[in-house]
């Protein structure tokens, strides 16, 4: 619970992290992020600060040079500092269920990112410079007011999974056709009416397509190039799954878009 909102105990704690090189403070009723974590800024690789009150980063987070990962969940920050792109060692980035209602224009230059998680938040864009993310692997931005995702991301080549449900998209960027490594896209509760022409085509390795509650149909899925392929691959890792007893939920069978639209 609140074992390390005092300074003493922080200290005390202080001496592991800079062992380890991980600081964990996770709900510890902080506003802030404590100073000691500064004074040992050299060795801090993991900073997991989930589940507290904190309303904003110092300028002085760039000092975190060696940060690789960066939690700060369920917190109350709205924004993020001019400073805070300096971070390049970052490869995981978790904010989400905060009150940010942007992301900083220089984001793409944290190009060794690998998994940003930012749902839960008040995004309605993204900045054009995330087609600089060239190794991020995982985006997750569902449940904000993002409207239109950037043409950029079709850059992101290293992309696997898009977790975008919830939000306001209504029309999807040609060049997501380009992530040929894309495996997963979950775009349900959006507004989506059509898909890239040659989305199914040419990403040749999506296994996992969900778009439940948009106003695409069923009809409109199957007479896109490259269905077949498509259906070929979902059904593929259903039977993989089922072969190992791998059944997580009751979605399993689901095939990822309503049978019935009005």
């Amino acid at each position: 619970m609140g074992c390390c909102s005092s300074k003493g105990a922080i200290r005390k704690r202080a001496v592991k992290w800079k062992a380890t090189g991980i600081v964990g403070l996770r709900d510890s009723r902080l506003k802030s992020i404590p100073s000691e974590v500064f004074e040992i800024a050299k060795v801090v690789r993991t900073l997991d600060a989930s589940c507290n009150k904190i309303g904003e980063l110092p300028l002085g987070i760039d000092s975190l040079h060696n940060l690789q990962r960066l939690i700060l969940v369920e917190n109350s920050l709205t924004r993020l500092p001019s400073t805070f792109v300096k971070l390049t060692s970052l490869k995981t980035l978790a904010l989400d269920s905060n009150q940010l209602s942007e992301l900083p224009d220089e984001i793409g230059l944290l190009v060794r990112l690998e998994r940003l998680s930012i749902a839960s938040n008040h995004l309605s864009s993204l900045p054009s410079s995330m087609g600089s993310l060239r190794n991020l692997v995982i985006l997750d931005i569902s449940q904000n007011q993002v409207k239109v995702l950037p043409e950029s991301i079709g850059s992101c080549f290293s992309l696997e999974e898009i977790q975008a449900s919830g939000n306001r998209i209504e029309q999807l960027p040609q060049s997501l056709s380009n992530l040929s490594h894309l495996k997963t896209l979950v775009l349900a509760e959006n507004k989506i009416s059509q898909l890239p022409s040659s989305l199914l085509k040419s990403c040749s390795a999506l296994q996992t397509l969900s778009l439940h509650g948009n106003p695409i149909t069923v009809e409109d899925l199957h007479q896109m190039d490259g269905f077949e392929e498509f259906e070929a691959r979902r059904r593929k890792k259903v039977d993989k799954q089922l072969d190992t007893n791998v059944v997580t939920n009751s979605n399993f069978f689901d095939d990822g878009i309503d049978r019935n639209t009005t």
